[in-house]
């Protein structure tokens, strides 16, 4: 059985769940961050899943923990901090399920997860170290990242790296930039969705964009999501596509382009990342734009997610 260890944020998703007597809107407390949901669903597929993260030691924490906990994922590396209070992000849907984000993180847990919190021994035995850019918002969190990438370098570890990208959540675009570029020299696979290919780049051509990319970044293998048009791989010189399955009405898009990871890495382990071919890339596509179109059909993600055989099942469908 493979092994990953991802590091980042863990955190409450409020998201709308109708409205109360008084004509209010009603918020659910949903499971989430970035990292865990990519962990939730490689996990879902039988991988085996660990996570570093703080959280705080409050009710929200608690709710977190037994989360992880229900969902298979190792807790041996979550802090649960007495100092900072869990992180919350209220979640706010357009027409279409696309969303954005309301974060209350200035002094939440998780932005202060520390050089001192991640062991080395956490990285033992394992295949691959997953990491975003939101644990690169501030010196306290980053050395943290960074110390992380350092020790799976030196374990020969496999490296995915989704910047997943919150602009709100820096002080500046340069430092956001700048978080980037060090997850693009050390990851061998990327994913980026296309609007984050585009403010990266400056180029709204999605070919071009990723022609220029790739001179600058030669990364072994880059997955990019293109919403509703589906997704795109890159390995060597080799371009795979697969589209996307409109018929599954979108409801909430939080966590679709984790779950895509999760079920991709799953897949690329399973090929071997030096054995891949346009056969299995677009498989490796196919299976991941299904799992993240049924991720989107519901709200919330970590206890949401399909089964393998779900994935098949509407993979098969196209």
């Amino acid at each position: 059985m493979k092994n990953i260890i991802a590091l980042g944020e863990l955190l409450i998703d409020f998201i709308q769940n109708g409205v109360s007597e008084n004509n209010n809107p009603v918020y659910e407390a949903n499971p989430g961050g970035a990292p865990c949901n990519f962990l939730a669903m490689a996990n879902t597929l039988g991988v085996k899943t660990s996570f570093i993260g703080k959280v705080g030691n409050d009710t929200f924490g608690n709710q977190l923990e037994q989360t992880l906990i229900d969902a298979n994922i190792n807790t041996d590396s979550l802090i649960k901090s007495n100092s900072e209070p869990t992180t919350l992000a209220f979640v706010h849907h357009d027409e279409f399920g696309d969303r954005s984000f309301t974060f209350y993180r200035k002094n939440g847990a998780d932005a202060f997860l520390s050089e001192t919190d991640v062991k080395r021994e956490s990285f033992n035995d394992k295949d691959l170290f997953h990491f975003g850019t939101l644990s690169m918002t501030n010196e306290i969190c980053k050395k943290a990242t960074l110390k992380a990438i350092s020790i799976a370098k030196e374990n020969n570890m496999l490296i995915s790296f989704d910047p997943n990208l919150r602009e709100k959540l820096w002080d500046n675009e340069d430092n956001a930039r700048k978080a980037f570029i060090e997850g693009f020299k050390v990851c061998n696979i990327l994913k980026i969705a296309d609007n984050e290919l585009q403010w990266f780049t400056k180029i709204d051509d999605l070919d071009v964009a990723i022609k220029e990319f790739r001179k600058q970044f030669p990364i072994d293998l880059i997955f990019l999501t293109i919403g509703k048009k589906g997704s795109k791989a890159y390995y060597k010189n080799i371009e795979a596509y697969a589209p996307t399955f409109l018929d599954i009405k979108c409801v909430d898009t939080t966590g679709a382009g984790d779950s895509f990871m999760g079920s991709s890495i799953y897949k690329i382990l399973e090929y071997g990342i030096e054995n891949l071919d346009q056969k299995s890339l677009e498989d490796t596509l196919y299976f991941a734009n299904a799992a993240a179109s049924l991720v989107a059909s519901k709200k919330g993600v970590i206890k949401s997610l399909p089964s393998y055989n779900q994935i098949i099942k509407l993979k098969d469908s196209i």
